[in-house]
C-alpha cells in the first residue's frame, strides 16, 4: 500500500511545533538543507523500531524483526528493565533475535546501569557483536525506577553521583573494548577494577549512544557518548530541538563536530487505513515533512514506537522511511 493510502495518527511531535522549534534553530534561515548547522546532504538515515521484550510474547517478536528486517529496517531497539518480571532478558533476547536474522542490527534503548556493572557490560556487548557478525550496539542509560532497581540488589545513584557513574562507566567500557588481553585496572569514584583482563574485542567498533534529557546529561554526551537517544513522547513541544542545542554546544565546546554525536529518536505513532485527518496538512505527507525536517536540524535515526497492530505500524512506517530517504539521500 502507497504512502499516500495511509494515514499516520497520533504523532507525539506536532508539526507546527517542529516547525516553530527549527526556525528557532536555524535563527531565521532559509529552509534549506545548506542553512542547517551540520546537515550533510550525504548523510545516511536509519529507521528502526522499539521491540518490548515481553516473555509471553516472544515468538511474536521474532516475527516482527524478520518482517521489519524483510522491509529493509536498519535498527530494532529493545528496552531494558531487568526489574519487570514479565521481561525477557534484553542481552539473551538480543543474542536469539540476531541468530533468527542476518542483516538487521541491534541495541539496548537503553542498558540499565546499575544492575549492569560496566566491565561485564562491555564483555556482553562485545560477545553479542562477536555473535551477531558486527550487528550490535551500545545504548546506555543512567538508571531510573531506583526502588525496583534496589530490590532487584542495584545500587542506582541520583543527580550528579548517576552521572559520575555513567561517565566513568563509559570510559571503563571502551577500555574493555580497547584492550583486549591486556589487564585493565581503574580506581573511580564508583567503579574499580583490579587487573582484569580485557575481551573478547568487538566485531566491529561498537557506538554508545546514551538516553537522557537533563543539562548536566546532555553536557556528558555531548562531551563523550557517540550519539543521543531521547523519546518523543517524554518532551514538551518546543523541548526535542532545545536539547539538540545543548548537546551541540557541548560537543563544540569539547572539541567536538556536533555531527560526531549521532541523534536518534524514539518516535509514537499509529498507522490507519481511516484517512481523516489527524496532523495539520495532508495526510499521505505528514510524517515524511516531520521526518525530514528533523533530518535537516541533523537527526539521522528514527525508531518507531508501534502503537496497536504491530505488523501494520511496520508496513506503513517503511513507507515513510523510503519516502524520507529518497528526500534526503536523493538530491
Amino acid at each position: 500500500m502507497a504512502l499516500a493510502q495511509r494515514g499516520l495518527v497520533g504523532v507525539h511531535i506536532a508539526r507546527d511545533a517542529v516547525d516553530n522549534a527549527l526556525d528557532a534553530y536555524s535563527a531565521g534561515a532559509a529552509r534549506s538543507t545548506v542553512a542547517r548547522p551540520w546537515f550533510r546532504a550525504e548523510m545516511t538515515v536509519e529507521f528502526g523500531f522499539f521491540a518490548i521484550p515481553l516473555a509471553q510474547r516472544h515468538e511474536h517478536l521474532l516475527a516482527h524483526v524478520r518482517l521489519a528486517e524483510a522491509l529493509g529496517y536498519d535498527l530494532v531497539g529493545i528496552q531494558d528493565h531487568p526489574y519487570q518480571r514479565r521481561f525477557l532478558d534484553t542481552v539473551v533476547l538480543v543474542s536469539w533475535l540476531a541468530a533468527a536474522t542476518e542483516r538487521i542490527r541491534f541495541f539496548t534503548d537503553v542498558a540499565h546501569l546499575p544492575l549492569r556493572p560496566p566491565a561485564m557490560l562491555a564483555k556482553q556487548a562485545a560477545s553479542l557483536d562477536v555473535l551477531s557478525g558486527g550487528r550490535f550496539e551500545l545504548g546506555l542509560g543512567a538508571g531510573g525506577f531506583s526502588g525496583a532497581s534496589r530490590a532487584m540488589g542495584g545500587s542506582p545513584r541520583e543527580g550528579a553521583a548517576a552521572l559520575e557513574a555513567l561517565d566513568e562507566a563509559m570510559t571503563i567500557i571502551r577500555r574493555f573494548w580497547e584492550a583486549s588481553g591486556r589487564g585493565i585496572t581503574f580506581d573511580g569514584e564508583h567503579y574499580r577494577l583490579g587487573g582484569v583482563k580485557a575481551g573478547p574485542p568487538p566485531a566491529h567498533n561498537i557506538s554508545i549512544w546514551v538516553g537522557g534529557y537533563g543539562p548536566r546529561m546532555l553536557r556528558l554526551i555531548g562531551r563523550s557518548a557517540d550519539g543521543w537517544i531521547p523519546s518523543a513522547p517524554y518532551l514538551s513541544r518546543d523541548e526535542l530541538l532545545d536539547k539538540q542545542r545543548q548537546v551541540d554546544r557541548a560537543a563544540e565546546e569539547s572539541g567536538r563536530a556536533p555531527s560526531d554525536v549521532r541523534r536518534i529518536l524514539n518516535v509514537g505513532g499509529q498507522a490507519s487505513d481511516d484517512d481523516r485527518v489527524r496532523l495539520a496538512g495532508p495526510v499521505d505527507d505528514a510524517w515524511a515533512d516531520e521526518l525530514t525536517r528533523l533530518v535537516e536540524a541533523g537527526f539521522d535515526a528514527f525508531i518507531l514506537w508501534a502503537d496497536g497492530d504491530v505488523e501494520a505500524q511496520l508496513r506503513a512506517f517503511s513507507d515513510v522511511a523510503s519516502e524520507v530517504r529518497g528526500r534526503v539521500e536523493g538530491g
